[in-house]
């Protein structure tokens, strides 16, 4: 005897349920790139600060933008992966723990770079945004995704919209709304960055209503490069909060070996001399056309240079206020 149409419906749709709420090697793909990336990024911030290699990175766009691009990425995999968890319903439990994880590890961050980085330190960065963002992104779960997508426009052209310096009190930088950014090391406010959470939960929810997700959820990684980072995606967490100890640890050796790089010697000295930011780049670019020793920058910055060091220096720099001079 067939079964009734609701029944056939039923049987259909809840292996697919079941399938689409395990873990998918597909969004572990994409946390371990983004952890990749992450790693990336952070060697390179490494490197400029202890002045290894003479470029800020902080100063060029495309470096903030590949910054800004890493967290987004961990945003919306964060409000994706909430879809994914609750697929099947609300799972208290396995929520609260998470969430009990990240916001440990999140207050962890805080402790740790307040007393590396007291005048920087991190007070609401990735891991707060993201143990945050998961609670407020509840309600939105059982939401049509069309609202969702709005209320993710809302908040990310918010700070275009209610800016004020009324809202500069520190309790409430974590909206992200004051006038003036505060100075700290990683900063993820949820204006405008929970609005990229949402969308991964509105992206979730479309991508589940689609024939096409149980394929994608029942993909296999085959090759060793994917599971590298599968591993890396399932081990995000411990991965964040250990590989800048790692990356400073090893760095910071190679820092007192090989000293500062030439470029960044040579504007801590411009600096000391002449006080203005806007001068020594392109007089220290000049500079080092003539004088490149990386050894003498060394002992330049060590007050170890012997006279002839320091007198070939003073020539150089002198040819090149002439040549910057307008005549």
């Amino acid at each position: 005897m067939p079964l009734p149409t609701r029944q056939v419906h039923l049987t259909a749709t809840l292996p697919q349920a079941r399938t689409v709420s395990q873990r998918w090697d597909a969004i572990d793909v994409a946390r371990g790139l983004a952890i990749a990336a992450m790693i990336i990024y952070h060697f390179s911030w490494d490197l400029s600060f202890l002045q290894l290699i003479g470029t800020n990175i902080l100063q060029i766009p495309a470096w903030r933008w590949f910054a800004r691009g890493i967290a987004g990425s961990f945003l919306m995999l964060a409000g994706f992966g909430l879809v994914l968890a609750h697929a099947q319903g609300f799972r208290r439990n396995p929520f609260l723990k998470r969430l009990m994880r990240v916001g440990g590890a999140a207050l962890a961050v805080t402790l740790a770079t307040y007393f590396a980085f007291p005048e920087s330190y991190i007070f609401f960065g990735i891991l707060h945004c993201i143990a945050v963002s998961s609670v407020l992104a509840l309600p939105f779960l059982r939401l049509h995704p069309v609202l969702t997508l709005g209320a993710a426009a809302f908040f990310l052209v918010g700070p275009w919209l209610f800016t004020s310096p009324a809202l500069d009190a520190p309790w409430l930088d974590w909206l992200g709304l004051g006038a003036a950014d505060p100075v700290t090391n990683d900063y993820v406010p949820i204006f405008p960055w929970f609005g990229l959470v949402l969308i991964g939960v509105a992206g979730g929810k479309l991508l589940l209503t689609r024939q096409e997700t149980l394929n994608l959820a029942r993909w296999r990684a085959a090759n060793p490069f994917s599971k590298l980072l599968i591993w890396a995606g399932r081990k995000s967490l411990p991965i964040y909060l250990t590989h800048q100890i790692v990356l400073l640890g090893i760095l910071f050796g190679v820092a007192q070996i090989v000293g500062p790089a030439p470029s960044a010697a040579c504007r801590q000295i411009c600096l000391m001399q002449n006080g203005d930011p806007a001068l020594c780049p392109s007089v220290c670019s000049c500079i080092l056309q003539q004088v490149p020793e990386r050894d003498l920058w060394q002992r330049l910055l060590a007050n170890k240079a012997a006279e002839e060091d320091s007198t070939r220096v003073s020539r150089a720099a002198q040819q090149c206020m002439r040549q910057r001079a307008p005549s």
